[in-house]
């Protein structure tokens, strides 16, 4: 099993913190029951007795009966046999109606040890509801890294850019790679995507028009990486013979969202210093949606590289947005702390307008950040203090 060090790292300081939630949240089958597990063995590597790990899969029927905070805060502790320290552990809480007031009930007894995942926006700070609020640390999981598929597939360097198409193709979820024909890779990106619809989509936003939405997905997908028109996806799904309104139209986008399939960025107005609401851009949270929601036969290689160095400055910890220039855009802004940089991504320097044209949408911006341009070309094109970066070293280093 492949140990998810970059997220228990981030995790282990609060294992034993009683005073805050620990959340773990993303797109299903992104390994956040893997994490949970890998938690529960580190705590028992400390000696800490059986009876004080609780955990609890909301998935199984075993546990349907738990239904709402009263339950949930009920069954927990009719499981406590003394005043030891417990590690609650709650799996796809979001099943439980009101966990928030469940989940603070325990809290606040100081004897629990409480991490929960969840597949939606109820996990993030975005719908909480107040009876937790300042009183979690959130952790969001991402399908597999890059340098994470290496580690598991031991795939050597001269392999790097086969197994980076195959990622392109069929995407990065961790259960994925265990399985070897094309056909069952396919059935199982599906059966995601179709427990996505049906529990997050249908059953929990009440999204009751799954054609009208599927085929919003798939103009995404096919238009990704192009400034967003809503006056173009309401043109298209007429085309279609979908009719929705536009207020319609925005609540699937932010359900396409809220559910993880894809992330909304934002631009910035690299001139003013500031966070524009307009033009927005989307990109996958994982590709091997594109596989079973698009109809295109071909690849965007150039389209795949950027989503994948977009996830992947999201995995290295960086917000990122869309540059915007008084001559046109730089691909990513990305920031962490009080770190800022500007990034070009481009499949090959192939030629000189080719090399004109990435370098030269630094030209205008005045400040002193780090500007790159990311490529799979291995010769090194730095220049003017702009650093060119093979994308396997960019992939491969944990810092950046």
């Amino acid at each position: 099993m492949l140990i998810r060090e970059k997220y228990l790292s981030e995790i282990r300081d609060f294992y034993d913190e009683t005073s805050l939630i620990k959340i773990i949240y993303g797109l299903r089958r992104s390994g956040k029951s893997v994490i949970l597990t890998q938690i529960i063995q580190e705590i028992r590597e400390r000696k800490i007795e059986e009876e004080q790990i609780i955990y609890i899969n909301f998935e199984s029927l075993d546990y349907s009966f738990i239904k709402n905070a009263q339950d949930l805060n009920d069954y927990i502790k009719s499981l406590v046999k003394n005043k030891k320290k417990y590690y609650v552990f709650l799996d796809e809480i979001q099943k439980v109606d009101e966990f928030e007031k469940g989940i603070n009930s325990l809290r606040i007894t100081n004897q629990f040890s409480i991490f929960i995942t969840g597949s939606n926006s109820k996990m993030t700070f975005l719908e909480l509801s107040t009876d937790l609020s300042g009183r979690y640390v959130s952790f969001r999981v991402l399908p597999l890294s890059f340098k994470e598929i290496v580690q598991m597939t031991n795939t050597k360097e001269e392999n790097y850019k086969k197994l980076l198409f195959d990622v392109f193709e069929w995407g990065s979820l961790p259960q994925r790679f265990s399985f070897n024909n094309d056909r069952a890779k396919l059935n199982y990106i599906s059966d995601v995507y179709d427990s996505i619809l049906l529990k997050d989509v249908v059953e929990r936003l009440n999204v009751k028009d799954i054609a009208s939405f599927n085929k919003i997905l798939q103009y995404v997908l096919e238009t990704e990486g192009k400034e967003f028109s809503a006056n173009n996806v309401l043109s298209y799904l007429r085309k279609e013979h979908h009719e929705i309104a536009t207020d319609t139209l925005y609540n699937y986008l932010e359900a396409l969202c809220s559910t993880f399939i894809m992330n909304k960025v934002y631009r910035y107005d690299i001139q003013g210093k500031s966070v524009l609401k307009t033009l927005n851009k989307y990109y996958a949270s994982d590709l091997g949606v594109k596989k079973i929601k698009t109809n295109s036969k071909e690849i965007n290689y150039s389209m795949a590289l950027e989503n994948v160095v977009f996830n992947d400055l999201l995995v290295k910890g960086y917000e990122v947005y869309i540059g915007k220039t008084k001559k046109g855009e730089v691909d990513f802004v990305a920031t962490k702390d009080k770190d800022f940089k500007y990034i070009q991504v481009c499949y090959e320097l192939s030629s000189k307008e080719t090399i004109e044209r990435e370098f030269g949408a630094y030209s205008g911006i005045e400040d002193n950040y780090q500007k790159y341009v990311i490529s799979f070309d291995k010769e090194d094109y730095s220049r003017d203090g702009i650093k060119h970066i093979n994308i396997f070293d960019f992939l491969m280093n944990d810092k950046f």
